[in-house]
């Protein structure tokens, strides 16, 4: 901020607390002379990525809505340092339209990209192929395209890692390419069991578990279903 914006953000702070009122002119140079010191390098506003700007006047008026303490020039600083590093952490380098083996020139470019995102003059980039976009409503849609694109698909190496770990997934996928009857596409109708479909057969009394395998009975009345739908499938 200049001078002039600087003083304006004081005498904002004055009217929100009046506490702050200086008692005479020289107290009021003394004051500007101190908040201009600390906040030359601080912007009165700048944008965010993620849409959450940086406005001094909020910063100003949320210290005073907030703490009991008289605001003071680093209660203004402090946050945007921090806002600052957190949109240099996002942003990604692009390419300079310069010649690279100009070392002088591809160096001053980025410099100058940097310098601009520091002062809040620009938005850091990021590569769209990787994050899908600058905003957050971007990137959204973008994960939300990517999973329904995916649905539930596990890689072929990656299932073959996790089959000991899930021995009924893998014993149905298994049934399926073998185009074999799956017991657990139908629902058990043995009455003690009565397991819905996708669920596998239980045993036991109050303290039932799974079982290892299905019932006779759930396997005749799968073996009988997937035929009967392979024969109409072929008519």
């Amino acid at each position: 901020m200049n001078r002039q914006e600087v003083a304006a953000l004081l005498a904002y702070a004055v009217r929100l607390d009046p506490r702050l009122a200086p008692a005479d002119q020289a107290e009021a140079d003394e004051r500007l002379d101190q908040w201009f010191e600390l906040l030359n390098d601080v912007p009165a506003t700048a944008p965010h990525p993620d849409d959450r700007h940086w406005h001094a006047g909020h910063v100003v008026r949320h210290h005073i809505a907030s703490s009991p303490y008289r605001i003071q020039p680093s209660d203004v600083s402090r946050p945007w340092h921090a806002f600052k590093a957190d949109v240099l952490r996002r942003h990604t380098d692009p390419v300079p339209p310069v010649d690279p083996d100009d070392q002088r020139a591809y160096s001053a470019a980025l410099a100058s990209t940097r310098t601009a995102i520091a002062t809040g003059q620009a938005l850091p980039s990021v590569y769209r192929e990787l994050t899908g976009g600058s905003t957050r409503d971007e990137r959204n849609k973008f994960a939300a395209a990517r999973l329904a694109v995916l649905g539930d698909y596990v890689p072929r190496t990656l299932a073959d890692a996790l089959a000991e770990f899930r021995k009924t997934r893998t014993e149905r996928e298994r049934r399926a390419a073998a185009n074999l009857p799956d017991p657990l596409d139908v629902a058990c109708p043995y009455p003690p069991c009565r397991a819905r479909a996708a669920q596998p057969c239980r045993q036991g009394g109050k303290r039932r578990t799974d079982r290892a395998a299905p019932h006779p009975s759930r396997l005749d009345l799968a073996t009988e279903r997937h035929f009967a739908a392979n024969k109409e499938s072929a008519a």
